[in-house]
């Protein structure tokens, strides 16, 4: 999943962070009785300066970034350890389980220039978000720390850690009584490559992290497909013999059947590029994934609250920290919803970890605590993660027949759940699957939200926002020419350049907001995202069907006239996975490879105005005044990688500019009124945006400074110049 950059202007305001140094000083004499979290030992490797750049040269604070790794030990028989998977087959003739995680923290040199609070930030497979340059300019402290244990390609593990290094967990593997290695069967996958070279196994952007334990091929099966509906319908498969096909890699040099590799696939014939390919094999040596939920548990309280370790190395953040916010993005958000749920912000000893939580443009919980897991994925056919409750609140779920569950359970019963903020944009209902956490799998109503939550929706927005401006919009004037390219294994590129409607500002105020109500119980303001039910003094919900005409989309130039279809977002797929699954913790022993489909869940999405922007978010600026039509979508192409053509481009957004002039709108067969029509000239336009700017900053979802940057902006904008 690409990487979203956090780092995002806010205010500077001393507002803020008043009291801070006060409140420093009350952590310190807390955090002497707080017992510390499980982690025994930690190593520095490396302690070097926070790097000047353009986005935080105004920083007057000096920061440095220390490198190292922590060493833990899980007891197996504590309630908060024991549902992790094969935990039992995990242990050390002691009986504990151990662990390895590398982390990086970024400190105030001067340890009463911080502010009291820790983002404890989840890698994103393994990569680490830029510091925002706000935090830092509030005297924040950013840690990071590996949770990721399948150690492939970028999370390999490493003998040490650096500053600007990828963060790995290290895990055993599970192993039983005797001594002998777990077997069981994995699924790998390999499309839209073409040629005589072997190809490797890649689940997202790294490696499947399991080899199988022959490279005879008759005890594996690989088959072609010629084609895959988003509802899971598998079109033209065929087997391929094991003689025709080798665990190997070959190239001109070596051709079939190549050299001996258990992480590569050739071909007697070569790869088509219009063929998916699908291999089952039967592997050993599972890793313990599920101990990454505890590692990240237990690192973050450790360098919250304990004065050092087990040997009497000094933490280097002691006494520095009085309020933790949990974060992560895309699958790190995954990651932080399915840690709340197995109920890991309660640490051994029974306390509260994280004040705070915020899971950002993640709508499901990460594929982590069952056994073969690939927490790489992100919901491509046959991959797990929307198992069990999406959604915080016990709801029963009728369609798939399950109890009455939500994500909250566990840290309810034991009192240790945070204050949390969840935001999305259209990208995550399209193909993230998001709407079920909403209004449940049957769909028959909006689902209640506890106190503790806020939830925004930046409506007609890409995974993480675009890239902002005015000019981004228009074409010619730095609108992309080319199609934005679909995330996800090798999947393609869109025929509609990116979306670019920014989360930036959003994201500021949210931040604000969010640091406020943690850190001195200022209320944010309320949830708004599309509901089934109409909002106070409106007509009709902004909640429908995910296709055409149940949200009301207009046929528009550049597009086929019947998308969005039914069957063009993806949905939820009940999977069987067997019966050593446990469906509502997403954990156990999956024993059907590949999964057997049960169930196509109904899809929902926000409405759209004649535009066909979506209804029902947070005010943004560029919606406000709109330049063109923003999607949450995009349709793959046909090109060099065909496979997807024609269906959604995985999540990526798309966009399609208004016409300038009336006269280029009846060309076009436009049904959306013209730039000219909308706004006269270049001065009206800049009061559209003043206005815009003035309704986000009343309600809430924009700050002073970003209002005057986007006013600016759009005076030196070309819009209708």
């Amino acid at each position: 999943m690409k990487k979203v950059n956090t780092s995002v202007s806010m205010v500077k305001t001393k507002k803020v962070f008043a009291g801070k140094f006060a409140a420093v000083a009350l952590g310190a004499v807390l955090v002497a009785s707080i017992a510390q979290a499980h982690v025994t030992k930690i190593v520095i490797d490396e302690t070097v300066p926070l790097p000047t750049t353009a986005l935080n040269k105004d920083v007057k604070i000096p920061y440095q970034m220390v490198a190292g790794r922590a060493f833990g030990e899980l007891d197996p028989s504590l309630p908060q350890n024991a549902l992790i998977q094969d935990i039992q087959l995990a242990k050390d003739t002691d009986g504990k389980v151990r662990y390895e995680a590398s982390f990086v923290i970024y400190k105030p040199v001067d340890g009463k220039q911080a502010s009291g609070l820790l983002w404890h930030e989840v890698p994103n497979r393994g990569r680490v978000f830029p510091f925002a340059p706000e935090e830092q300019l509030a005297g924040d402290i950013y840690l990071a720390s590996g949770w990721q244990g399948d150690n492939a390609g970028a999370t390999r593990v490493r003998p040490t850690a650096t500053a600007l290094g990828m963060q790995f967990l290290k895990v055993p593997v599970a192993k039983n009584a005797d001594g002998s290695s777990v077997t069981g069967l994995v699924m790998g996958r390999i499309v839209n490559r073409s040629g005589l070279d072997s190809q490797p196994l890649i689940v997202q952007t790294n490696p499947v992290p399991y080899k199988p334990v022959s490279l005879d091929t008759s005890k594996a099966q690989l088959t072609a497909r010629s084609g895959e509906t988003t509802t899971g319908e598998v079109i033209g498969e065929q087997v391929v013999l094991s003689k025709d096909w080798a665990w190997a890699k070959c190239d001109a040099t070596h051709p079939f059947p190549g050299q001996p590799d258990p992480t590569h696939i050739c071909l007697r014939a070569g790869f088509d590029k219009d063929k998916l390919y699908q291999v089952v094999f039967t592997s050993a040596d599972a890793y313990v994934l599920g101990i990454g939920f505890a590692a990240f548990r237990d690192v973050g309280q450790f360098f919250k609250t304990a004065q050092q370790d087990d040997v009497g190395t000094a933490n280097p953040i002691a006494k520095m920290v009085t309020h933790s916010i949990a974060r992560g993005v895309s699958q790190s958000g995954n990651f932080v919803r399915g840690w709340l749920h197995l109920g890991f912000n309660q640490d051994e000893q029974g306390k509260i970890v994280h004040d705070g939580a915020w899971p950002i443009i993640a709508g499901r919980r990460i594929s982590l605590n069952s056994r073969w897991a690939q927490p790489d994925g992100v919901l491509e056919l046959y991959q797990a993660g929307s198992e069990g409750p999406q959604w915080w609140l016990p709801k029963e779920d009728p369609l798939r027949h399950l109890p009455a569950a939500g994500i909250l359970d566990r840290c309810t019963s034991t009192n240790t759940c945070p204050k949390i903020v969840e935001h999305f944009g259209s990208a995550e209902v399209w193909a993230l699957k998001l709407t079920p956490e909403w209004i449940g799998t049957d769909a028959k109503a909006d689902l209640p939200l506890p106190p503790n939550v806020r939830r925004y929706y930046i409506a007609s927005s890409n995974h993480g926002g675009g890239a902002g401006g005015f000019n981004s919009s228009i074409a010619g004037a730095g609108l992309p020419v080319a199609g934005a390219e679909c995330p996800g294994n090798n999947f393609g590129i869109g025929v509609l350049p990116a979306n670019p409607v920014p989360h930036r500002e959003t994201v500021n105020a949210i931040r604000l907001h969010f640091r406020n109500w943690v850190m001195k119980g200022t209320e944010p303001p309320a949830s708004r995202y599309p509901t089934l039910a109409a909002a106070p003094g409106a007509g009709s919900g902004t909640l429908a069907l995910a296709e055409k005409s149940a949200i009301g989309f207009p046929t528009l130039p550049g597009l086929r006239s019947t998308v969005p279809e039914k069957d063009f977002i993806l949905p939820v797929i009940d999977y069987v996975f067997g019966p050593e699954f446990e469906v509502i913790d997403a954990k156990g022993v999956p024993t059907n490879v590949p999964p057997h489909i049960k169930q196509i869940l109904p899809m929902y999405a926000p409405k759209v105005d004649a535009d066909g922007n979506e209804l029902g978010g947070v005010p943004v600026v560029l919606l406000d005044a709109p330049l063109g039509t923003y999607l949450g979508w995009n349709i793959t192409a046909d090109g060099a990688k065909p496979f997807h053509k024609g269906q959604i481009c995985n999540y990526v957004g798309g966009m399609i500019p208004f016409a300038k002039t009336e006269q280029e709108r009846l060309t076009n067969k436009d049904p959306r009124q013209s730039l000219q029509a909308r706004y006269a000239d270049h001065q009206g336009y800049v009061t559209a945006v003043t206005r815009a700017t003035e309704r986000a900053m009343k309600e809430g979802f924009l700050l002073p400074e970003d209002a005057k940057t986007l006013i600016q902006a759009a005076e030196e904008s070309a819009v209708l110049k």
